[in-house]
């Protein structure tokens, strides 16, 4: 059928559309025109057809030979539109050429299509039975036009690839924990006092006067009872003569 229309086309912009119609025509337009034609035809019909010379007896031919393809066309268009699905198709793009194919045959069968039945309303019952709040929400939009519908439609299409996309490069969880760093971190011995231990409680530590024991870490810092330093006696009393140690 779309040869037909280019070869239509092609003779009217000529101003030799005539041609095919009236054998009376001249000369030089009817031969013009059978080269068009046969521009337009395939290999094999250009073998089948290489005897006829006259553009109005090919013309006649090739439409008695393929004008019943409008009642095989017209059938298949309706049980395609009929079954159109979204789920049948991979994006919102590929839906919408195929439901202009199938309106474009069916109007050179001569059907009349409606934007508002055959297009938007067979658009929204082509939803996915797991889309319904979806799909009602599409019809509270009022759309009047097919082609504000299908705009919208890729718009929401696209934004969910984005999301998709962006959730697969950094999916939860997948960003690392910030590390801590050491010099912030200040560890506490776990004896009394002010001083820091070194091992257990039972090591050797300092007092509060910087002298060095080796008691229970309890017991440094200001010491109550006699404090006995190596190579001192008492240091409570001057006239008391200890051991040295």
């Amino acid at each position: 059928m779309s040869w037909v229309i280019d070869a239509e086309l092609y003779l009217k912009s000529q101003g030799i559309y005539h041609t095919i119609t009236d054998s009376q025509a001249d000369e030089q337009d009817r031969s013009t025109a059978m080269v068009i034609i046969r521009h337009h035809l395939h290999e094999d019909l250009k073998a089948q057809y290489l005897t006829v010379t006259e553009p109005e007896d090919l013309w006649q031919e090739l439409k008695d030979r393929y004008d019943h393809q409008h009642d095989v066309t017209l059938p298949i268009a309706r049980y395609k539109l009929l079954h159109l699905r979204f789920q049948d198709h991979k994006s919102v793009s590929d839906y919408n050429s195929d439901l202009f194919r199938i309106t474009t045959r069916l109007k050179l069968c001569g059907e009349e299509v409606s934007e508002k039945k055959d297009m938007l309303e067979k658009t929204f019952i082509a939803f996915h039975a797991s889309n319904i709040i979806l799909q009602h929400e599409y019809r509270e939009c009022r759309f009047l036009k097919y082609s504000e519908l299908i705009a919208s439609l890729l718009v929401a299409e696209k934004n969910n690839e984005l999301l998709i996309k962006n959730h697969g490069t950094h999916p939860t969880g997948s960003k690392a924990f910030p590390e801590v760093n050491a010099n912030n971190v200040e560890y506490h011995g776990s004896g009394r006092g002010r001083n820091r231990g070194h091992g257990s409680d039972n090591g050797r530590g300092y007092d509060r006067n910087h002298n060095r024991g080796s008691g229970n870490s309890r017991n440094l810092g200001r010491s109550r009872g006699p404090s006995f330093k190596r190579g001192h006696g008492y240091s409570g009393s001057s006239n008391y003569k200890g051991k040295i140690i």
